[in-house]
């Protein structure tokens, strides 16, 4: 220690370099009023005596017992514990003033320069300076160890009083003096620390004598506190002396702390002192430093509580965390169970309806369902990270999550649910392309059918009639002739039955809903081709028989029938082409289509001419029979389609091919729009793609960045995330232009790279970068402040880190971490260099973080609370006992804290247990993990 000056010259003022500073100047006058002096000797005395008693001796006059010296060394000894020089025994003036220099000199030994005192006016009786010197000895022995928040003496005894008497109505301690003549300050300090003394409630502030009479008796009964002051001296003076108000207050507060009887008897100051307009400060000191004594044990207790909680809260707080990030990761993990068998399920609907509805849900599911889910996975990883964080900071052992339900079991359990995701997606539009597929045959497939079936109505029955076994010659040639006809017509319609089966084939492929009636009918058109196919055959061998028989046949007839069956069947597949359906997805295939149509329409003229050779047969027939003379049925017998229904289906062709113009106008159109669609798209994605790298990257370059401070980069990064958040307008314009790109059908675009998908798992990595880096960096704040880390070490941290990443992807292998350390300065041996991997990689990957890297640094540069601190604290509240009992818990800690402690509390076993002891050093082990507790 330091030696101090005192300056105690005893005129109850101080020089500027005195002992402790006064907070005014008082006026000198009031300061020499014999009132005080009375007062100060008084209170001074019963202060010495209740030393000396210790000793088996006592004083009745102050300025003339301590003359010789003897009781003086002898009461410095009783107060210090120390022995002093041994004292000379004779009587002599020079005696005397030798045994009074030897106390003066240990005085001076103990860091106080005695200034204007000196022996011989002790020696002479002088009352002022012996007085002085008393207070020296008060000053320095019983309120120079008394600290209030790095104060001492007369402010750390001041504050102290300020704290404890803070939540009592009509308190209000400003000074030494004039704050206790009311009593109310007194009582609050008894009360504030035995409140079974003292029922405060029922004080009056209008009973100052009472109140003050009330606290000198309990004080002086059960606080062994000698009553120094006079409740009427307090009451009258407009100001009571500071001094003595201090030394009686001190008392209160070493009583406890040295858990010893301090006086044994009383010594009221004389009740003259009503007549001082101002009551001496010193003598207010003295006694209010007994209460200050009194209580300090009381204080350390205090502490302790208050530190257990603290500890307490830091835990309770902690545990709170744990359980929020239990329960959110089973919430989030059930929901990505219940998920996934969803995106997984691949039956497919049968009618495009159906799965038209499945594409609406999941556009549902991607829109609603799934961001806030995004942002639970990203909070509860920050969640996750905070709180390892604070467990570190406060020296608690790491959280281990729930089995199942560690941050990595629930990113590898996201990872499956993208997988599911994206194969659903896939298989949705890959489903919706076969349903239209296969509409659009089975469409083909009817109406080939049914113009099959209709064409083969009644075939049958007319190849099985026997008619040419009663016809003539002629009409045998000509039944002959019709079959020719006939064969002609059946061998054309050979490659419709073909496309029937074909198309049949192809629905069988494609797993058609209704492939069963298809089936059906394809067999039951093929059974009926092959009966056709034999009875035609049949009827031509029978017919052929005859045919010797037959000798005139009518060649215009039969050329008429040759040459208006196969036209019959170009304008019916003409018709059949021009009704046909088309699916294109470009305009390409469109202006294919319309270069089809084109070429089909310049072989009009053509057929045109064949029309009027067909017609013109039947005209020279008529011709024919005009000319000579022919009467009797002019029927063709060979014909299978007259002129009439040759008008018919011509005309019937000739509005086919404008309609057909107009659907194929109509969709170039419609493909020229999904094209403007394609362009929009892929004009924004080709913006927002290179947009979201170059966030990503100046991201990357904040969080590596070494100028600045922390608070810097965290400016930094959240105008960044401001940046993203505005940004997501965008985003969701381009959601809307792919969402009509889908409901238009279009399944490809070839302006751009990018697709919906890329830019989704971009933008959702892009908001998870941006959260997680400013999670890191409010993590190093954290740590920084709650470790006392300067800016100057993280930035030397950091730039360490960053020199030996050399794969800059924020990790750095063993090899290059032992490098770190060596070139920081540490010795490292393999077995120390064993213990700090496992510390920075306790699961062994190989690689330590930026994170850990931080977190190790930190530890070793901080100091953290320990268990042996709290099992002090705890020993404290238990005075010293090895357990302590649920009634001291719940007399020094809150209610809630003191529950929670009894709670987890194991009960102690060891020798000399109480019934309800309970174990308080396996519970502090095991708030640091020291324990399996």
């Amino acid at each position: 220690m330091n030696q101090m000056e005192l300056s105690v010259p005893y005129d109850n003022g101080y020089e500027p370099e005195d002992y402790m500073l006064q907070e005014d100047e008082w006026d000198r006058d009031l300061l020499l009023d014999p009132a005080w002096e009375k007062q100060q000797r008084k209170t001074f005395t019963a202060w010495c005596n209740s030393h000396l008693r210790k000793a088996g001796t006592q004083i009745e006059n102050i300025e003339d017992d301590f003359r010789n010296g003897l009781k003086l060394m002898l009461l410095l000894e009783v107060i210090s514990g120390e022995r002093l020089p041994k004292p000379d025994r004779g009587k002599m003036r020079f005696h005397k003033i030798a045994n009074v220099n030897k106390a003066l000199d240990f005085i001076t030994s103990k860091g106080v320069k005695l200034v204007s005192i000196g022996a011989e006016e002790i020696v002479d009786g002088n009352v002022k300076m012996t007085l002085g010197m008393i207070w020296t000895i008060i000053l320095r022995f019983a309120i120079q160890d008394i600290s209030v928040e790095e104060t001492s003496a007369k402010e750390g005894l001041l504050l102290w009083c300020q704290r404890k008497t803070a939540p009592y109505r009509n308190v209000n301690v400003q000074n030494f003096h004039v704050s206790w003549k009311d009593g109310l300050a007194l009582c609050a300090l008894i009360h504030r620390h035995r409140p079974d003394l003292i029922d405060y409630a029922k004080l009056n502030k209008d009973d100052p004598l009472g109140n003050l009479n009330l606290a000198f008796d309990i004080a002086e009964k059960h606080l062994d506190i000698p009553k120094m002051l006079d409740a009427e001296v307090l009451v009258s003076s407009d100001r009571p002396d500071e001094r003595t108000v201090m030394t009686y207050i001190s008392s209160y507060y070493h009583t406890f702390a040295e858990a010893q009887k301090l006086f044994l008897s009383s010594s009221p100051l004389p009740a003259d002192i009503l007549s001082t307009p101002k009551p001496d400060e010193r003598a207010i000191m003295t006694y209010v430093s007994c209460f200050y004594h009194a209580f300090a044990g009381a204080e350390q207790a205090e502490t302790a509580a208050n530190r257990i909680c603290k500890i307490l809260g830091v835990n309770q707080e902690n545990e709170k965390l744990m359980e929020d990030y239990e329960r959110l990761a089973s919430e989030l993990l059930e929901w990505i169970r219940r998920t996934i068998p969803w995106l997984e399920n691949r039956a497919a609907e049968k009618t495009m309806i159906e799965m038209q509805r499945k594409l609406e849900d999941f556009r549902d599911y991607r829109r609603m369902h799934k961001p806030p889910k995004v942002q639970e996975k990203c909070q509860l990883e920050i969640s996750f990270n905070t709180l390892q964080t604070k467990l570190r900071i406060s020296n608690r052992p790491a959280f281990m999550p729930s089995e199942g339900k560690m941050v990595s079991d629930i990113t590898s359990a996201w990872q499956g649910l993208d997988q599911a995701e994206k194969g659903y997606e896939e298989w949705l539009l890959t489903e919706i392309r076969r349903l239209e597929r296969l509409d659009h045959l089975a469409e083909k497939f009817r109406q080939k059918a049914t113009n099959h079936e209709t064409w083969a109505s009644g075939k049958e029955e007319i190849l099985s009639r026997k008619d040419y076994e009663s016809a003539s010659l002629m009409e045998v040639r000509a039944l002959l002739r019709k079959h020719e006809a006939f064969e002609s017509d059946l061998s054309a319609h050979q490659d419709r039955v073909e496309q029937i089966a074909a198309i049949a084939q192809e629905l069988n492929e494609l797993d058609y809903h209704d492939v069963a009636s298809v089936n059906q009918r394809c067999q039951s058109i093929c059974d009926l081709w092959d009966q056709l196919g034999t009875l035609t055959q049949k009827r031509r061998e029978a017919l052929e028989r005859t045919e010797k028989l037959l000798e005139t046949v009518e060649q215009l007839f039969l050329e008429y029938a040759k040459r208006s069956a196969p036209f019959n069947n170009w304008m019916e597949g003409a018709m059949e082409d021009l009704q046909d359906m088309f699916i294109v997805h470009t305009i390409e295939e469109v202006q294919t289509l319309i270069a089809a149509h084109e070429q089909f329409k310049s072989t009009l003229p053509e057929a045109d001419a064949e029309r009027q050779a067909i017609l013109g047969i039947q005209q020279e027939v008529l011709k024919i029979s005009h000319s000579y003379g022919i009467h009797g049925d002019l029927t063709n017998p060979y014909r299978t389609i007259t002129t009439e229904e040759i008008a018919i289906k011509w005309d019937k062709v000739k509005k086919l091919v404008p309609q057909r113009d107009s659907a194929l106008q109509e969709e170039l159109a419609r493909q020229h729009g999904n094209e403007r669609l394609r362009r929009q798209f892929a004009a924004q994605a080709n913006l927002i793609g290179p947009w979201i790298q170059t966030r990503m990257e100046e991201i990357g370059r904040c969080s590596m960045a070494m100028e600045g401070t922390l608070e810097d980069q965290m400016t930094q990064l959240k105008q960044y995330e401001h940046v993203i958040v505005s940004y997501k307008q965008n985003i969701d314009k381009l959601e809307g232009d792919h969402q009509l790109i889908q409901e238009s059908l279009i399944f490809d675009n070839k302006h751009t790279n990018y697709t919906m998908e890329h830019i989704r798992v971009g933008w959702e990595l892009l908001l998870t970068t941006i959260a997680r880096t400013i999670n890191e960096i409010e993590t190093q704040i954290l740590t920084r402040d709650a470790k006392g880390i300067s800016q100057e070490q993280m930035n030397e941290f950091r730039s360490s880190f960053n020199h030996f990443d050399r794969k800059k992807n924020r990790a750095m292998d063993s090899d290059d971490f032992r490098a770190c350390l060596i070139s920081m300065g540490y010795d490292l041996g393999e077995v120390e260099f064993a213990r700090i991997m496992m510390l920075v990689d306790p699961n062994t990957s190989g690689v330590v973080s930026f994170q850990s890297f931080i977190d190790f640094m930190t530890r070793e540069t901080a100091d953290t609370d320990t268990a042996e601190q709290v099992i002090g604290s705890f020993r404290i509240l238990a005075a010293d006992k090895p357990y302590i009992l649920a009634d001291e818990l719940r007399r020094e800690l809150p209610p809630d804290q003191a529950e929670y402690c009894i709670s987890r509390m194991p009960p102690y076993s060891g020798p000399g247990a109480l019934p309800g002891a309970l174990d308080y050093t396996a519970f502090s082990t095991a708030l640091y993990g020291e324990s399996d507790l």
